[in-house]
């Protein structure tokens, strides 16, 4: 068997596709360039990303496709045996690790390799949705995080986005999330784990199009992107844009209002979910009550996972899906001392002025009157809609009173309205002249602010105020100022006002400004629109309802916007509770207050009080509710009835939701310590030093990325105090420097305003010391000016560490190994191994020493690289004599060398890709048994079949040759010294890399 000549030889004729492994180098028009990723596509062969090597083209990033250009992956046999001559073979060393570095973990390792890295707290809880996503349990990683309010949905979302990144599956990212946490989601991604996103919010669509060419595809231009789900789902320009690329992973934050088949976000979903391997769908409340609709959502995940829409059960799917609560054993435990526990929901009765009883009157009498009574709407449900306006505040009454007018004015038959019309027009006078005066629950919620929570001009506390009711946000807004004591321009910047029918970008900012500790904000207004995914707990955590939601999943919902991880105070919660004297009104007592008392009593017994109505939903909560008022039954009686199937719902029904929203993923996988999820840090982490040990996933030569970027600077900038401004704090670990041309072009996926404020294309401030970098975070959040931290902590993933590493393997040479003398008996050559899928995705990767003994014929291989470069002493403290060695004979036998490694993987193959197979197996197998009775149907099943069939191995390893051991000519079979190594014997079994 001879060694592989050319890329489409060693894919084999199977697969169709050519292969360039992360890490390459290949030659396109006459250039050479560095390969980053690689993926079929259906007409033009194998789509590459590369950035540029030789001279001319250095650092460019360019993209080729295999259709169209002649790409040249080098042929092994023909690689050159260089010398090195650097300092204790420093440039060999580095382009060794940085092999590793760039090459894409393979789909059978299913550990995780980065978890250790980033900037958070090791919770094993928040690693588990990424283990889930890389079990193997599913076909592809695709999976609903399904935790309830404040776990962390986003750090676990980007943990596992940092896992695919190192597999070679996180090269095209796509991120939809709702408008206004669109920022927050983009700063966690970036300050935690170092992933940048583009934003495609209003401001940067408008940049892109100054960018790039009209009618240019804008998610070809940028690799990761996020973008709110309105600008996607209202937009045919994009949905057009969106059928042309495939993505490898796609996120989609508050994926419960995919729900709703046909509606604009359900097309979305439907658009991409088939154009992305890896889905990530996020929801605290995934569920409308409905099991078939929730089916649709699990069939986004895995089409062939349900059956019977209308009848399964959470262990059919469990593999789909992870749900925890605060409560829950794990989180519990793992959460001490790092989430405050929350007080009680406080009720702050009210009792209603003069002016508000004579409407409690009018309401009482002529609009929802006693039992026997006629209400005076011919719309059964509208008194309540007056009631929960009037119970809001007057503003919202007069809107609500006005609009109603306004309406039955245009109907054809007045008459019919007339008795409706004029009751409409007394509600009308009796709130004309209402004002704050005359608002009870007004007068408490400034004393609460002012005497219980402690607002007011020289104190630094703060609050968020909830209203359903846009006009008394607004009221509120413009009268609490002057009567918390605040005047002038202090008056204008001590409340901020957010809803709905704000832009994203003003959304946005209220967001940023209300967390941001040195700001003059001290109460955020806001609706319901706050009430989901908006982190408001940096600086808060005081909330008081001015009005109540009449759904336990609104109220649980708002109540989660500082009852969340990492809050440091207990939060504490206010409700204002509007009280009558008169007969028969329905004062906050009737519903307000007991929805309260239920959703605590929920949150402290069941961690959440979402599956107490059995309806999942906010509105149908609210809905439902309201019908079993006009009933005649209480609050209590209408959700324990939901509860017991009292309405005629389906029992069978209540029965699933309850398992899916009760024990699922609840209790933590047993402990495996042969599946370590990482490293344990070592001892000064947290130090100035900030070197943290290598994760066991992972092959390294350098025991931290900290070592590597140290050796890293001194290889490719000697001169890099003069060249790149560098300086270094040793007692911090801070690095300082200014950034050459070239990193500077890689930092234009980060957010332009980050470039922006921190100057970052003038100099950046980077470091390994986490405590720092959190120190710098917290830092930022006390600022006026920006949430954007000075100082960012360097991960495997960050563009400096990348942009170093490209720097190493380039400066190797076109198609060069170096030559180490080291403690070897005899040449050892130090080869890689990789085999891939028809996707192109590496399934088994093998670091590799062979040796070619001329003499007998006989190839020896250790597939251990890592440790045997240990036993052969290369390492930092190696000595480097410079004794030139003729690499003639040494190339003479690489053939042979070559011929020895792959015919050593094709012995072990089918070993190694037994993990891999089976799941895969086991898929088809629930394939075949799934029917369809649709054409769409049977072409799906069709198309899961052949993922699952480019999912396996196929064709031939490609090889590399990466660096020879050499004897040292001067050391004598007598000399002193550790015993030389020498390979004896092909490796018994496959080893874990």
């Amino acid at each position: 068997m001879t060694a592989v000549q050319t890329s489409a030889e060693q894919s084999g004729v199977t697969t169709g596709q050519d292969q360039y492994p992360a890490g390459a180098q290949v030659v396109v028009r006459d250039e050479e360039w560095l390969v980053r990723s690689s993926m079929p596509t259906e007409d033009d062969g194998t789509r590459i990303e590369v950035v540029g090597v030789s001279e001319f083209v250095r650092d460019q990033e360019a993209v080729f496709f295999s259709g169209l250009d002649r790409i040249e992956l080098l042929d092994p046999r023909e690689t050159a045996l260089v010398m090195d001559d650097s300092p204790n073979y420093r440039r060999s060393r580095l382009f060794l690790e940085a092999v590793l570095r760039r090459t894409a973990l393979p789909q059978s390792e299913r550990r995780l390799a980065l978890a250790d890295s980033f900037l958070m707290d090791p919770l094993p809880y928040q690693r588990r949705p990424a283990e889930l996503a890389l079990s193997g349990a599913n076909l592809r990683p695709r999976l609903l995080i399904a935790d309830v309010v404040g776990l962390g949905k986003t750090l676990e979302i980007g943990l596992t986005l940092a896992e695919l990144i190192r597999r070679g599956r996180g090269e095209r990212i796509l991120v939809v999330t709702p408008q206004h946490v669109l920022e927050q989601f983009q700063h966690e991604l970036w300050t935690r784990f170092a992933i940048p996103l583009v934003r495609l919010d209003s401001v940067g669509i408008e940049r892109i199009q100054r960018e790039i060419p009209a009618g240019r595809n804008p998610f070809t231009s940028f690799k990761r992107v996020i973008v709110s789900i309105d600008t996607l789902k209202n937009t045919d320009q994009y949905q057009h844009h969106l059928e042309q690329i495939r993505w490898d992973a796609v996120v989609i934050d508050e994926s419960h209002n995919l729900i709703n088949r046909g509606s604009l976000r359900n097309q979305l979903a439907r658009t991409l979910a088939p154009r992305t391997d890896a889905l990530i769908l996020a929801s605290a409340t995934p569920h409308n009550g409905d099991a078939k609709s929730f089916a649709e959502l699990i069939g986004l995940l895995d089409p062939v996972a349900i059956r019977d829409p209308e009848s399964y059960r959470a262990a059919d799917i469990e593999h789909l899906f992870i749900r925890r609560t605060k409560i829950s054993p794990e989180v519990r435990e793992q959460m001490k001392g790092q989430w405050a526990d929350r007080g009680p929901s406080h009720s702050v009765h009210c009792p209603a002025t003069p002016a508000e009883e004579k409407i409690f009157e009018e309401l009482a009498a002529v609009w929802l009157p006693g039992e026997g009574g006629t209400s005076v709407s011919s719309v059964p449900l509208f008194p309540y809609t007056l009631l929960k306006s009037f119970l809001s505040s007057h503003a919202a009454l007069r809107a609500t009173v006005s609009a109603r007018i306004k309406t039955l004015e245009k109907k054809d038959d007045p008459q019919g309205t007339a008795a409706e019309l004029a009751a409409l027009h007394r509600l009308s006078e009796l709130a004309a002249d209402l004002t704050e005066a005359d608002s009870a629950k007004f007068a408490a919620l400034v004393r609460q602010l002012r005497e219980e929570i402690g607002v007011g001009p020289g104190s630094d506390e703060r609050v968020v105020v909830f209203s359903e009711r846009v006009q008394t946000l607004e009221w509120l807004a413009d009268v609490l100022p002057a009567a918390l004591g605040f005047k002038g321009r202090a008056a204008r910047d001590c409340v901020r006002i957010m809803h709905g029918g704000l832009s994203d970008e003003q959304q946005m900012a209220c967001v940023e400004e209300f967390g941001l500790a040195d700001t003059p904000v001290r109460v955020l207004v806001t609706g319901d629109v706050a009430s989901e995914g908006v982190n408001l707990h940096r600086q808060c955590h005081q909330l008081v309802h001015y009005d109540v939601p009449w759904s336990l999943i609104r109220i649980e919902q708002r109540n989660g916007r500082i009852d969340r991880y990492g809050q440091a105070r207990p939060p504490e919660f206010r409700a204002l509770i509007l009280t009558s004297e008169v007969e028969g009104a329905k004062d906050d007592t009737v519903v307000a207050e007991r929805l309260l008392k239920r959703e605590d009593q929920a949150h402290r017994s069941l961690g959440t009080a979402e599956a107490v109505t059995g309806l999942y939903r906010a509105e149908a909560e609210e809905k439902s509710l309201i019908q079993d008022l006009l009933r005649g039954r209480t609050v209590d009686e209408s959700l324990d009835a939901r509860r017991s199937g009292a309405n005629g719902e389906d029992a069978g029904l209540d029965d699933f939701l309850a398992d899916f929203f009760g024990p699922v993923g609840e209790e933590a996988p047993p402990a495996d310590p042969t599946e370590s999820t990482g490293s344990t840090p070592t001892p000064g982490t947290e130090s100035s030093g900030g070197r943290t040990a290598a994760s066991p996933v992972l092959p390294r030569l350098f025991d931290s990325t900290a070592h590597f970027l140290d050796d890293a600077l001194r290889e490719v900038y000697p001169d890099a105090r003069e060249r790149l401004e560098l300086d270094r704090d040793q007692q911090s670990g801070l690095l300082s420097f200014r950034p050459p041309t070239e990193l500077v072009h890689r930092l234009k996926a980060l957010p332009s305003d980050y470039l922006r404020e921190q100057r970052l294309r003038e100099r950046m401030l980077v470091t390994f010391n986490r405590r720092l970098a959190e120190h710098s975070l917290q830092r930022a959040r006390e600022s006026s000016t920006s949430s954007w931290p000075e100082i960012s902590l360097l991960t495997d993933l960050h563009p400096v560490v990348e942009w170093l590493t490209d720097k190493v393997l380039v400066g190797m040479g076109r198609q060069e190994a170096p030559m180490i003398t080291a403690n070897v008996a005899e040449p050892i050559y130090l080869v890689q191994g990789v085999y891939s899928n028809k996707l192109g995705r590496p399934t088994v990767v093998k670091w590799m020493g062979v040796t070619w003994r001329k003499a007998s014929r006989e190839g020896l291989v250790d597939d251990d690289m890592v440790s045997l470069l240990r036993r052969c002493g290369v390492g930092p403290t190696m000595a480097n004599k410079r004794r030139y060695r003729d690499p003639a004979p040494l190339r003479e036998a690489l053939p042979d060398v070559l011929d020895t490694a792959e015919a050593f993987l094709n012995t072990h193959r089918d070993a190694w890709d037994e993990p891999l197979r089976e799941p895969i197996e086991q898929y088809k197998r629930r394939l075949g048994t799934w029917r369809q009775p649709t054409l769409a149907g049977e072409r799906t099943k069709e198309r899961l079949a052949d993922l699952a069939d480019s999912l396996l191995t196929t064709g031939r390893p490609l090889l590399r040759v990466l660096a020879v051991l050499v004897p040292d000519p001067d050391r004598g079979d007598g000399d002193e010294g550790p015993p030389l190594v020498s390979l004896t014997a092909p490796a018994a079994s496959p080893s874990r890399f």
